[in-house]
């Protein structure tokens, strides 16, 4: 009968630090200089994460319109975990549409609501465009598949689209906004909308189709007439 011998194993601390001295030499790296490491660097909180996806100009964005704070708790309650003890993450929603003059504040309350969504302890996948770079990305050129990024932007869980209505109109523009809109109508995704058009010109801009979905998903805010930027700076 062949008995077969193996080589004893390390087991323990002491195992694993003959290993990472192992490790160590291989690479030619002197362990008192691997002590002196420092630690990983702590990693982003929710809210810092955000912070690094957001305009330099909005990071210190607060959401403070009532209208805008209760759509924040409205996407909040209707937030929901994917697994046990997972993040709540935003599935489906309200949305908003804000109107006003240009310079109302309607863009700061729309990054201050997404803000807003992160400290309530909420994961937020988020896009933010302007209408105007919206259709630039979305419009047929060689090397892009503009249908992928349409489908993409479509279903992102929540978009702010800022300055509609600002773009020149077209045949063209209505079609693509009248996709977007429907599929996020149809999917019941949470969307931003910031206008600098009165309620009433939007069914002339954007066409009866795009307008009766945003009549129906959005709820309107709208903004007192006063341009903030002009006050701030005379201020």
């Amino acid at each position: 009968m062949h008995t077969h011998h193996r080589e004893p194993q390390l087991l323990g601390h002491e195992g694993t630090l003959e290993r990472m001295a192992r490790i160590l030499a291989a690479r030619n790296i002197d362990p008192a200089d691997a002590a002196a490491l420092p630690d990983d660097p702590e990693p982003f909180s929710p809210l810092d994460a955000l912070l690094a996806g957001m305009p330099p100009r909005y990071q210190s964005a607060a959401a403070d319109h009532p209208m805008v704070l209760h759509w924040v708790q409205m996407v909040t309650e209707a937030a929901v975990a994917p697994s046990r003890g997972a993040r709540r993450q935003v599935t489906t929603g309200p949305s908003l549409l804000m109107a006003g003059v240009v310079g109302a504040g309607k863009t700061h309350q729309a990054y201050g609501a997404i803000r807003a969504l992160v400290q309530n302890g909420v994961g937020v996948r988020w896009r933010a465009t302007t209408a105007a770079d919206l259709y630039a990305d979305l419009r047929p050129r060689p090397g892009a598949d503009s249908e992928r990024e349409l489908a993409a932007v479509s279903r992102c869980p929540l978009l702010i689209i800022d300055d509609l209505g600002a773009a020149k109109a077209s045949e063209w523009v209505e079609e693509i906004t009248y996709r977007l809109i429907n599929r996020r109508y149809n999917l019941m995704l949470p969307t931003l909308i910031t206008t600098n058009l009165a309620i009433k010109e939007l069914r002339s801009y954007l066409g009866d189709r795009v307008a009766s979905r945003l009549a129906e998903m959005t709820t309107r805010v709208e903004f007192e007439p006063l341009d903030r930027r002009r006050y701030r700076a005379a201020a």
